[in-house]
């Protein structure tokens, strides 16, 4: 279980989340909703440790991040797998190497056992085969699949997508939907999707949370986001800037 506590965040002057409270259970497909610039990245920065927080506290199965030490914050990292925006693949290495990179880094695998979770992992993600492959042979989508593999093949407990569909066509973008779907259900894994995909957050999601000014306006099921009466949640789920907000006293 993944929980986050008051969390206050801020970059100098700017105050980013301001009492962030979320709980996310297992085995369920958390998605993350609010407009651009709000903190949703920044959020799931503190699960993984690349950010701490100010103030409040995350945990990650009963370990409080910030306090872990150096060794334990790697050991817990090695549970988590995180999907970037843009893939982040590196160009000048074959998909092959791109997926074996945390394989390899973690060490005690053999050299035979990294080729097979490589090719397992990639199978996963429906490409086989292209591990001789570089990055710039490969369209978006499919880039963005070598991530997932990725995440993947360290065999984590949970995976962190951020923006997963950004840049994509509908078609490609519903083909990742797709695949965080299959993790869940083939892998078990529990998983956080950051989006202001509506769409993508209806299709893959366990439960929704919107973040609006730095704290979890509204969280609940698909149904029940998608019926909600909170005007600035319906604003922007419907994509409709002339709701009035003044009237709502929002």
């Amino acid at each position: 279980m993944i929980r986050l506590v008051d969390v206050h965040k801020a970059f100098g002057p700017k105050r980013v989340l301001e009492g962030f409270t979320l709980d996310v259970n297992e085995g369920e497909t958390m998605v993350i909703i609010g407009y651009s610039g709000t903190g949703k990245s920044v959020a799931i920065k503190h699960i993984v440790g690349l950010l701490e927080p100010d103030s409040g506290t995350v945990f990650v199965d009963g370990q409080e991040v910030p306090r872990l030490s150096r060794a334990e914050l790697y050991a817990l990292r090695s549970h988590i797998g995180y999907v970037f925006q843009f893939a982040a693949l590196f160009d000048s290495l074959s998909i092959g190497e791109n997926v074996a990179m945390g394989l390899r880094k973690e060490g005690g695998h053999t050299e035979r056992e990294i080729v097979q979770r490589v090719g397992e992992a990639l199978e996963l993600v429906d490409l086989p085969g292209v591990e001789e492959k570089f990055p710039a042979e490969l369209s978006g989508g499919m880039r963005k699949r070598v991530g997932i593999a990725r995440a993947i093949a360290r065999q984590p407990k949970y995976l962190l997508y951020d923006e997963p569909t950004t840049g994509l066509d509908p078609v490609t973008s519903a083909i990742i939907d797709q695949l965080m779907i299959r993790m869940r259900e083939k892998l078990g894994v529990t998983s956080i999707v950051i989006t202001h995909d509506m769409r993508s957050a209806y299709t893959v999601g366990s439960r929704i949370a919107m973040l609006y000014e730095g704290k979890v306006r509204q969280v609940g099921t698909v149904d029940e986001i998608q019926h909600t009466r909170d005007p600035v949640v319906r604003q922007f789920i419907e994509g409709k800037p002339d709701l009035d907000l003044v009237e709502a006293g929002v």
